[in-house]
């Protein structure tokens, strides 16, 4: 049980989750490793760091520019690439590749190989750090004559809230396109090619996030 609770460095929030205590929890341990690696945490990197520790949610480079446009007047996009270069390289958070987002470190500290569970139902993400996964793909690797400069791990599927609000189903996703479409008058049936198949945008499934 210590084993998986070491291994588990930041879990899906439950109902009962306090996400303002998860915040300042987060930012203190950031601000802490930031002194003991001589880093330097500036106002706007707090800012960005605070903004990304939002919600569990992986979040966008550019939404994380849209609300600092709503705080400050000259925030730039360079502005914010380069505060999250720091994080990313003060392992204060993760980039998400498949997302191309970011989450928080749920235990920030430098050096360590994550492993992320992505909730295709809510958007959430979990944060594992398992040495022994990470050693086996090592060894495995060696054995081919191959050696691992960095490696990215991200799982999909359903978390606990979802398979058991949803039965564990993928909602059907609906395009923003076909979403806005929908306030307008609707085409009756006659005037609908029925031998025409559905768009693919309207398809159950299909993750916009992406």
């Amino acid at each position: 049980m210590n084993q998986v609770r070491e291994t588990v460095l930041k879990s899906f929030a439950t109902a009962a989750h306090d996400h303002g205590r998860c915040i300042k929890t987060a930012l203190a341990k950031a601000e802490q490793a930031c002194v003991t690696s001589g880093k330097r945490l500036t106002p706007l990197r707090r800012r960005v760091l605070e903004l990304v520790w939002g919600s569990h949610e992986p979040v966008k480079a550019y939404e994380l520019l849209a609300l600092l446009g709503q705080e400050r007047e000259q925030a730039a996009p360079p502005t914010v690439y380069r505060a999250l270069d720091f994080l990313q390289d003060a392992g204060l958070v993760h980039r998400i590749a498949s997302l191309n987002a970011f989450v928080g470190c749920g235990e920030p500290r430098e050096g360590h190989v994550s492993q992320f569970l992505i909730c295709t139902a809510c958007g959430t993400v979990a944060e594992l750090a398992d040495p022994a996964l990470s050693s086996r793909i090592a060894d495995c690797a060696e054995r081919l004559g191959f050696r691992v400069a960095r490696e990215t791990m991200e799982i999909e599927g359903t978390c606990r809230n979802c398979q058991k609000n949803r039965k564990g189903r993928r909602p059907c996703m609906i395009s923003p396109a076909l979403r806005s479409a929908s306030t307008t008058a609707l085409p009756t049936s006659s005037s609908i090619d029925q031998t025409r198949p559905m768009p693919s945008t309207a398809r159950c499934g299909t993750n916009w996030a992406r």
